[in-house]
């Protein structure tokens, strides 16, 4: 099948965010399956597209909230309610006519992968064109609510404001798409009962990534990930207030991610990185690793490199929905106490080898077919739409 996948942002190389990871393992599971896909999106300014993929650029242009200033952000806030659309598709909307436009010439397509139910809320065009298979990353419009739950100010109302507009997206987009993957069950049954015949679960892995490299430790506990984004950063905060100050001052932290400004300094033992240029190259440096969901929706993707490279860790009952089958060195615990407990025990353990990485190969396994029939049904959906 010839295939148009539609998303916010193109790849331009190695992903390092859980958005990024996503769409890779879902380009890639679906070339494998023989489709021809091209690429349609932005680019951020001064990048170009990852040269593996056949990709179409819509325009360079800012669209994240991380790297925008207060005056962007306004107009975007403006546009949302001018459009009556949530925010994040409003960045969108204006590069419609642009985007059909180029897939008008770049075709004939059989169908179109719509990358979120905000990019499917800013291109209705697209599923009046061509029958559409839906990723849906996350439960947009649940993120967004316990977002206003945990805001103050100004910012609650419109947290609340984003999650109507996004739950009125997400109802729109379920309903006009002829398949959608979900990224867990959990997921799956928050849309409701109208998608339970057209779709299924996407389990993903992180593509091309390699086994934890040799290396001695430099940190005993380490925690990685995109802490710009909300959900992601309310587990950051209660780890470095509630978690940190429970650990022996001898048991070294390293932080590793974009951060946002404004985060304060951290206790002593604890050193903030920011992005770092090799991921796997710091999972290796840390004894365990610390998985701190405390929110939102999906997949968390720190958890599926985690698990994939066999490492020791210590995660929330948050950071593993839509795992059934842990590994044996994957301790949960939820409240403060437990898991500082539990993470010395795990050290501990991995210093006196007790507990040493695994290979993380059965996991691999299973997601792998999961990935496989998951792909299979849509594509099987979509031929039968074409």
């Amino acid at each position: 099948m010839r295939l148009a996948f539609v998303t916010s942002l193109l790849p331009t190389g190695r992903p390092d965010t859980g958005f990024e990871i996503a769409n890779a393992a879902v380009i890639a599971a679906l070339r494998d399956a023989g489709c021809d896909l091209t690429l349609f999106g932005i680019l951020r300014p001064g990048e170009t597209p990852d040269p593996r993929h056949r990709s179409v650029v819509l325009d360079h242009a800012v669209i994240e909230n991380a790297v925008a200033g207060a005056g962007r952000k306004l107009r975007w806030l403006a546009d949302s309610f001018a459009r009556g659309l949530p925010v994040i598709a409003a960045k969108l909307a204006p590069f419609e006519a642009r985007l059909m436009q180029a897939m008008e010439d770049a075709g004939p397509f059989d169908a179109c992968v719509v990358n979120s139910a905000p990019v499917a809320a800013a291109f209705p065009a697209l599923f009046r064109r061509w029958p559409c298979l839906l990723v849906a990353h996350n439960v947009e419009h649940a993120s967004a609510r316990e977002n206003a739950g945990t805001a103050g100010g100004l910012s609650r109302p419109l947290y609340a404001r984003e999650a109507r507009l996004l739950q009125r997206a997400e109802e729109s987009a379920l309903r006009d798409s002829r398949f959608v993957f979900c990224l867990s069950e959990e997921d799956r049954r928050m849309f409701g009962g109208a998608i339970a015949d057209k779709s299924a679960v996407f389990p993903l892995l992180a593509p091309d990534a390699p086994e934890a490299p040799k290396a001695d430790p430099i940190f005993d506990i380490g925690l990685i990930g995109t802490w710009t984004w909300q959900p992601n950063l309310v587990g950051l905060k209660w780890f470095l207030g509630e978690v940190a100050t429970r650990l022996p001052a001898d048991v070294a932290v390293g932080v590793a991610g974009r951060l946002p400004p404004g985060l304060g300094a951290p206790p002593p033992q604890i050193r903030l990185l920011g992005r770092v240029p090799d991921a796997a190259a710091f999972v290796a440096s840390c004894r365990v690793m610390a998985l701190t969901s405390r929110t939102g929706s999906g997949i968390q993707l720190k958890t599926i490199e985690t698990f994939q490279m066999g490492k020791p860790a210590v995660a929330t009952r948050s950071s593993i929905r839509g795992f059934s089958d842990l590994p044996t060195n994957c301790l949960v615990a939820d409240d403060a106490d437990r898991f500082a407990a539990a993470l010395v025990k795990l050290v501990n353990d991995v210093k006196s080898e007790r507990t040493t990485p695994g290979d993380g190969q059965a996991f691999v396994s299973r997601q792998r077919e999961g990935m496989r029939i998951a792909v299979q049904a849509g594509l099987a959906a979509l031929r039968a739409s074409a």
